[in-house]
């Protein structure tokens, strides 16, 4: 045993370790900074928030006033189409009806015109007659005629009937008549019908039998009243028409 009075082992205290209480304090400082956060944040946004909320309600409610005037404004649009084209279309349908009703208005004002050159202002009036009879030659051989019918004395009344024609002249050294079935070809021909109130012009076509030479057209009128019969010259008719 030596002689020193110190033992040899000694006890020393521990003092507690300070990190823990540093975690502990920053821990603290973190919840408190988050809680602090909020607080500024709930008073501070909160307001705003609501201003931002508002906003976005008039803006939507914005949004669904435009929707509904961009509706109605394209339905409008639709409608007004649909009228206008409704509109062309009976403008047009217009317009040709008037196209026809100026032909009719320039037609009866030829006939009008062609009818007081035919009988004149200061010509007697005449009951249903024959006024001009026209023959012109044709390709083939045919020969083409109009024959022109008037009436003055009832301007009122209307004349119907049938006309038929023939021609007489010289056939084989021998007068003959070619009569209307004959000039037609066709046996049983009715006469061309003819219907008017103040004057009507009557066209068709006829074929001279070969060898014969025409020298008067004898045209014949049946209606209602008695027969009209008129005899018109052959060099007249096929020059000028006439009597």
């Amino acid at each position: 045993m030596s002689g020193s009075s110190f033992p040899r082992y000694q006890i020393v205290r521990q003092r507690p370790s300070r990190r823990g209480l540093w975690l502990t304090l920053a821990g603290l400082a973190w919840a408190a900074t988050l809680a602090g956060a909020w607080f500024w944040a709930s008073q501070t946004a909160a307001p705003r928030l609501g201003r931002v909320q508002q906003e976005l309600a008039q803006i939507q409610a914005r949004f669904r006033q435009q929707q509904a005037e961009l509706q109605r404004l394209s339905q409008r649009e639709t409608t007004l189409g649909i009228s206008d084209r409704i509109s062309r279309t009976a403008n047009q349908e217009l317009q040709a009806s008037l196209a026809e009703r100026d032909e009719e208005i320039a037609g009866l004002r030829a006939d009008v015109a062609f009818y007081e050159r035919l009988v004149g202002a200061t010509a007697p009036r005449r009951g249903l007659s024959v006024h001009l009879a026209e023959f012109n030659r044709a390709p083939g051989g045919a020969w083409q005629y109009r024959i022109t019918l008037t009436q003055t004395l009832n301007r009122g009344a209307i004349s119907e009937g049938q006309m038929r024609f023939a021609v007489e002249g010289v056939r084989g050294g021998q007068l003959a008549t070619i009569g209307w079935d004959e000039l037609h070809q066709q046996a049983g021909l009715a006469g061309q019908a003819y219907s008017f109130r103040y004057f009507q012009q009557l066209d068709g076509s006829v074929m001279l039998p070969g060898g014969f030479t025409p020298q008067r057209v004898k045209v014949r009128l049946s209606g209602g009243g008695n027969p009209v019969e008129q005899a018109f010259d052959w060099n007249l008719a096929t020059s000028a028409g006439g009597k």
